[in-house]
Order: C-alpha cells, then sequence, then structure tokens
C-alpha cells in the first residue's frame, strides 16, 4: 500500500530565527542552533540538508511522498529548496496571514514562481475570520493556479512556543469551519483540506464537509482535542467522517515536524488499528493513506 503524509512541518532556520527573535527581542541575532537547543530539538542545518533527512526518514518507514508545511511567515524558500531537491517526494506548503499586507503577492509567488501548491490558514493565531473577504482573495489566486487551500479550524496549540514559554495569544472562535463553508463554496475548483477533523469542531466539521463536496479532514496529530467529548473514540470519529464526508475526502496524516522524534510512526499504526477496528475495506483504507493525497497533488 502507497503511504503518503498529507501533515508534515519542515522546520528550517528561518522558523527557530522567528522565535528566537519573539523570544530574545526583535533586534536579537539568536541563532537556529541556540533556540533549537533551548528546545532540546537538533538544529536544521541548511534547507537542503534538512530535504536530504526528511527523505532519508521517509525511506526508513516506507513513505512515498509527504506534505511540508512552511510553519512561519517569510519561510517558502526554504520548504521551495526541499522541493526542488527532493521534487518527487515532498509537495510544498505554506503558512500564509490573508489579513497581512501584500499576502496575495506572496500567495502569487509561492504558487508560481517558487512551485509550492497549497496555502495554510490558521486564522485563531492571526485573528480573521473565515468568511472575511480578504481570505476569498487568497482563494481566487489558488483558484488561478489550481492550488490548495489548508484552513485550521478549531483548537490550536503549537508545541515549540509552548516549550520556550511564550504567549498563545489566539481567537479560538475564529477557527469556525461554518464560516470556512461559506468561503469555500464560493470556489468550487479549489479542494479545501481542514485538518485533525476540526480539532474540537467535529460537528461543525461534520456540518461543513456535508454542505460543502471541497472539503477534505486530514487525520493527523493524536487528535487530543478528543477529551473535550466524553467518551468519544478515534474509531467513533473516523466512522462519522467517512459516513458524511466519504472515502474520498479522508488524508492520512501525522503533525510530524523536529528531530530526534522524526516521522511519527506511532500515529500510523494507531490510525492503522482503528480502521483495521472498523473493518474498512483495504480498497478505502488506500485512499486514505495514499491515493487520495496522489490524486490532490499528483506528481
Amino acid at each position: 500500500m502507497t503511504l503518503n503524509d498529507s501533515h508534515c512541518h519542515f522546520l528550517s532556520a528561518r522558523f527557530y530565527e522567528t522565535l528566537g527573535r519573539e523570544r530574545h527581542g526583535a533586534g536579537s541575532t539568536v541563532t537556529a542552533d541556540r533556540i533549537a537547543t533551548e528546545l532540546g530539538w537538533e538544529p536544521p542545518g541548511t534547507p537542503e540538508a534538512l530535504a536530504d533527512r526528511w527523505a532519508a526518514e521517509l525511506d526508513r518507514h516506507h513513505v512515498t511522498r509527504a506534505a511540508l508545511i512552511a510553519s512561519v511567515g517569510g519561510h517558502e524558500s526554504s520548504v521551495a529548496a526541499a522541493v526542488r531537491r527532493h521534487p518527487a517526494r515532498f509537495v510544498g506548503f505554506f503558512v500564509l496571514n490573508p489579513a497581512a499586507s501584500g499576502a496575495t503577492e506572496v500567495a502569487q509567488r509561492a504558487f508560481g514562481e517558487l512551485g509550492l501548491r497549497c496555502a495554510c490558514l490558521f486564522p485563531a493565531m492571526h485573528r480573521y475570520r473565515l468568511d472575511d473577504e480578504r481570505v476569498s482573495s487568497l482563494f481566487e489566486v489558488a483558484a488561478s493556479h489550481r492550488a490548495v487551500i489548508f484552513a485550521h479550524c478549531g483548537y490550536l496549540s503549537i508545541e515549540a512556543r509552548t516549550k520556550l514559554g511564550l504567549p498563545a495569544t489566539f481567537d479560538l472562535r475564529c477557527g469556525d469551519p461554518l464560516a470556512l463553508a461559506v468561503t469555500a463554496a464560493r470556489f468550487p475548483n479549489v479542494p479545501v483540506v481542514m485538518p485533525s477533523f476540526g480539532a474540537g469542531f467535529l460537528r461543525e466539521a461534520l456540518m461543513a464537509a456535508e454542505s460543502c463536496r471541497t472539503i477534505h479532514f486530514d487525520t493527523s496529530s493524536s487528535n487530543g482535542w478528543i477529551k473535550y467529548f466524553p467518551g468519544l473514540t478515534l474509531a467513533e470519529v473516523f466512522r462519522r467522517a467517512l459516513a458524511i464526508a466519504g472515502p474520498d475526502r479522508l488524508l492520512f496524516g501525522t503533525d510530524s515536524s523536529y528531530f530526534p522524534r522524526g516521522w511519527r510512526r506511532v500515529i500510523h499504526g494507531a490510525q492503522q488499528t482503528v480502521l483495521d477496528e472498523l473493518g474498512v475495506e483495504p480498497e478505502v483504507v488506500g485512499k486514505i493513506f495514499g491515493g487520495n493525497f496522489a490524486r490532490l497533488f499528483p506528481v
């Protein structure tokens, strides 16, 4: 079975430097290596070296392809370098704040010149609504490039910020799947990926997916948001998502990010166990773990 991962973070030096400026002051010259050490993680090296390490990691776990997310603004060129180095292995994603000045120009360059294929929205972090017209402008750019939009809804926690003691001034009200559906419905040719089944907004995420058939779920991470629903299990989440979104709109993801942890094989194992418990047909399992990603992001 082909295994593709739709959700990995590419934490290059630019990512650590951005955190360093926030932790130690905008004028600081804190190196990526120092911030990685403070986190207890391994320094990233150059984008090309990190890309090679990820390629070797995927080989070790028999993962065919993976999405790599540039996890802070201005980090697009690092992921683009990784994709250029291993074009058959990686698909480039990038975080973008559509409420920021020049956002559509950044998107045009990322989708065009840099060859990235998905813009990632974190509305709770950047504090805008997903039915904002500035989000619609980004969808227009994505439509013109046949690109994809990733939109994080629900609960948001960023491990690196927590470990460094940085404030998390997120407005979780902004990550409403129903607001996402309003915008997505206007752009029927733009596939939309909602990670972690809506990360706590499961009911709203299912409603959004039923009302707008361009909305997909990625299954990433441990889905710890389930703790907000007494008695809910991951198996039941998968059962409901399959019943409403169907087998063609679920994409496997791990939310892997840093080394030495590397690729999160335990996530794959847990989700494989759930699908086995549910008696999901091998054809459907193949779509979730690889086929749907290959269809959205052909080589």
